[in-house]
């Protein structure tokens, strides 16, 4: 492989990663932006702040938004495969939401608050919704980004 051809190698990876990021940073605010409109409606961000040791609603929002760009940004990178049809990234947002909401509200949340774990509720049933429409808005929203970002 000649010293061009290996330059230009070594770019295209790493624009995809690139791509790939910005997909993930942009589909995990959209999701987290509308998964928050719910989040507030149940007044949950001080729950979330609680994470951090706060009570701060703010703090919540702050959390969960960069909870989501992490989130966003680990499908599309280390997921990228899914997300290359809006049906197909549909089906792995949804699949996502679920497991997001297992890890999170389920397990890790309680965890960390000192509550029991895989307790269900009402809110925690919301929680699967919101985790749900967050996994679908993410995945189209990178498949969109991706289908129209050229680096």
């Amino acid at each position: 492989m000649s010293a061009s051809a290996s330059a230009s190698h070594a770019g295209s990876f790493s624009s995809s990663w690139g791509r790939r990021a910005t997909a993930g940073l942009l589909g995990g605010l959209a999701g987290g932006v509308v998964f928050g409109m719910l989040m507030a409606m149940m007044g949950m961000f001080t729950t979330i702040a609680m994470m951090m040791g706060s009570t701060s609603p703010l703090v919540g929002v702050g959390v969960h938004l960069m909870i989501s760009v992490v989130y966003g940004m680990v499908l599309t990178l280390f997921f990228s495969r899914f997300l290359h049809s809006y049906g197909r990234a549909s089906l792995a947002g949804l699949v996502y939401g679920v497991i997001l909401w297992v890890v999170g509200p389920l397990l890790v949340m309680p965890l960390m608050l000192g509550m029991p774990v895989f307790g269900f509720s009402a809110a925690v049933m919301m929680s699967l919704m919101g985790h749900v429409v967050y996994g679908v808005l993410l995945a189209l929203v990178a498949v969109r980004v991706l289908k129209t970002v050229k680096a």
